[in-house]
């Protein structure tokens, strides 16, 4: 593109969007920087690197249509399954799962934060080409067996939280392409309530369980706050100490008493909201919570708005990836929800991440800016 069709792409990208991502990245940064600031290695700074190479993506992913990833959406559906094989085989392992690949120089990559943005573009077009044939139980079943290759894969390294984020998605997108939703409330409704009796099975009655124990405290420990006082169960209730300490204004950057006295764990991944929460309050809780949601918001209205039905479907698998997130990290560090560790958006630290939600971004700003025709060269 020359000068003048940048200036015309740039004219046409949701800057409210934007607005809210920058606010997310620079209070997590702030906030990042005072959580790790007694950890060995620059985590601010591997962050901030993170974040100019899914600028970079984000800005080269604007030159192409969004649609032309439908037209592979085979190919991209089996890389995607290639990669998630391959980690099982080739992986690292850290933290008793097999979940990344590890370069020197580089540092770790975690293949399942890509393959959520791989298998929404390559879904969209597979809904698509079944629209209005979505109706039945066989026809929802032959949808859901998209995800079943994908899920068991990421279950086996194991990554509750990734297979939770991809079950969300699928659900998501479902409902937007038009899916029964007599059936799928039924299927879903019927499976969390399966899921829970399942789990307080185990829990009272000592039933068998395919998962490790430190995964089965992941979830038992919403029912009994006792379960794992030095695993998990010591997490989250040092999570909700640090938000309570918050108060209203909170203690101040680098002032928390759990955060920077080192009792809550994990604080810089999966509990940085709680470090937030102490640090920032409820002023600063809600600044975020508010940024999350006009993101949501506009993901919404870009979907509603999008000139082909592909295009819809794409963002608002987008969406629901970005909403489940938030909701996940949030309730887990509240503890509504099982720990799963799944990462807040832009700010929780992980390359990986990060860069799966600059991809993310790029996909909502594409297919705003390209609401109507534009006549780009090739």
């Amino acid at each position: 593109m020359d000068m003048g069709e940048y200036r015309k792409v740039f004219f046409r990208l949701d800057y409210l969007l934007l607005l809210a991502v920058a606010v997310i990245i620079g209070i997590g940064l702030v906030v990042l920087n005072s959580a790790s600031s007694h950890e060995a290695g620059n985590q601010v700074l591997k962050q901030i690197i993170s974040i100019c190479i899914g600028l970079v993506v984000f800005l080269i992913s604007l030159n192409f249509e969004y649609n032309i990833f439908s037209k592979y959406y085979r190919q991209i559906y089996v890389f995607t399954i290639l990669m998630l094989i391959a980690v099982l085989i080739f992986g690292h392992e850290a933290g008793g799962a097999k979940s990344w690949f590890k370069f020197p120089v580089i540092g770790t990559f975690q293949p399942s934060e890509v393959a959520k943005i791989l298998l929404i573009i390559s879904y969209a077009q597979f809904l698509e080409d079944r629209r209005g044939h979505l109706n039945t139980l066989w026809e929802l079943i032959q949808a859901f067996m998209f995800f079943v290759p994908p899920v068991l894969l990421i279950l086996m390294q194991p990554d509750m939280g990734s297979a939770m984020v991809f079950l969300a998605i699928m659900i998501g997108m479902l409902f937007m392409a038009g899916a029964n939703w007599k059936w799928l409330l039924g299927i879903f409704g019927g499976g969390l309530v399966a899921g829970i009796g399942y789990i307080i099975g185990i829990w009272k009655f000592g039933w068998w369980s395919p998962l490790m124990k430190h995964q089965l405290n992941r979830f038992l420990v919403l029912f009994d706050s006792t379960i794992d006082r030095q695993g998990v169960g010591w997490n989250a209730w040092q999570a909700k100490i640090a938000i309570g300490n918050g108060g209203f204004f909170g203690q101040g950057i680098g002032s928390g008493t759990q955060s920077a006295g080192d009792f809550l764990p994990e604080q810089w991944t999966d509990f940085i909201f709680a470090v937030l929460c102490e640090e920032l309050g409820f002023i600063g809780a809600s600044v975020i919570l508010i940024m999350f949601g006009v993101l949501l918001y506009r993901g919404i209205k870009i979907a509603m708005t999008s000139r082909d039905f592909y295009g819809s479907l794409v963002a608002i698998g987008v969406v629901t990836m970005f909403f489940f997130h938030v909701f996940e990290n949030v309730g887990m560090n509240i503890g509504i929800m099982p720990i799963a560790g799944i990462p807040l958006p832009f700010i929780s630290y992980g390359g990986s991440a990060v860069l799966a939600n600059f991809m993310g971004i790029a996909l909502l700003e594409n297919i705003y800016m390209r609401r109507e025709s534009l006549s780009f060269r090739e």
